[in-house]
């Protein structure tokens, strides 16, 4: 492995069958893998908020229909299903899973791609260009309001900013990683956040 080969890469960057296309999990199906598969509830609560933020983007922004947006929703709800049992081999394991079970392979492609440094999958439409951006910041956004009393109430987006600038808070979430997913969708910045803020805080 070269050092410019990224750390988790998949090696490839075709997924699922085309013939798959429309297919998805039911409901059901998508969180009964979740539930399976991601024992810890803080990490099911970041997936169900990528998820729930996902799909609104979709229906208010991209004026999707309803299955379109299920195709947002999915991938956001299962990006990070296999981190907590194979975090060595995320997120192939469930990029593998999801093909066994003939998921669309927009969905697939999606998942592969939300952090292309890491996986050597670039975002080819504007699905995989919000999941990399929903997923470093709707991490931090939530991690802003577990230390505030009021969660999300009274949050502003003025708060998100400063924090952003705070290299000591939630250290551990990329700011180059947020500004090159920024960087490749026409919103900004704290347009989106506010977004993140008004649709994951009700997601329980």
């Amino acid at each position: 492995m070269s050092t410019s080969t990224p750390i988790l890469s998949l090696g490839r960057s075709s997924f699922g069958q085309p013939a798959n296309k429309g297919h998805l999990l039911s409901d059901e199906e998508a969180h009964a893998l979740l539930n399976d598969w991601v024992p810890n509830e803080r990490l099911r609560l970041h997936m169900k908020q990528v998820g729930a933020v996902m799909k609104a983007w979709a229906l208010e922004r991209e004026g999707a229909d309803q299955q379109e947006a299920r195709k947002w929703e999915q991938a956001g709800l299962l990006h990070d299903a296999d981190w907590e049992k194979y975090p060595e081999s995320h997120c192939r394991v469930i990029i593998e899973k999801l093909e066994q079970l003939n998921v669309d392979p927009d969905v697939i492609h999606c998942i592969a791609s939300h952090g292309p440094k890491y996986f050597g999958v670039e975002p080819q439409n504007t699905m995989d260009r919000m999941i990399y951006v929903f997923d470093e910041l709707s991490g931090f956004i939530h991690a802003a309001a577990l230390i505030r009393p009021t969660r999300y109430d009274g949050m502003d987006v003025k708060s998100i900013m400063k924090k952003l600038k705070t290299p000591s808070f939630a250290a551990q979430v990329s700011r180059d990683d947020i500004n090159d997913a920024i960087g490749r969708v026409s919103a900004p910045l704290e347009e989106i956040i506010q977004f993140i803020i008004d649709h994951q805080k009700d997601v329980v």
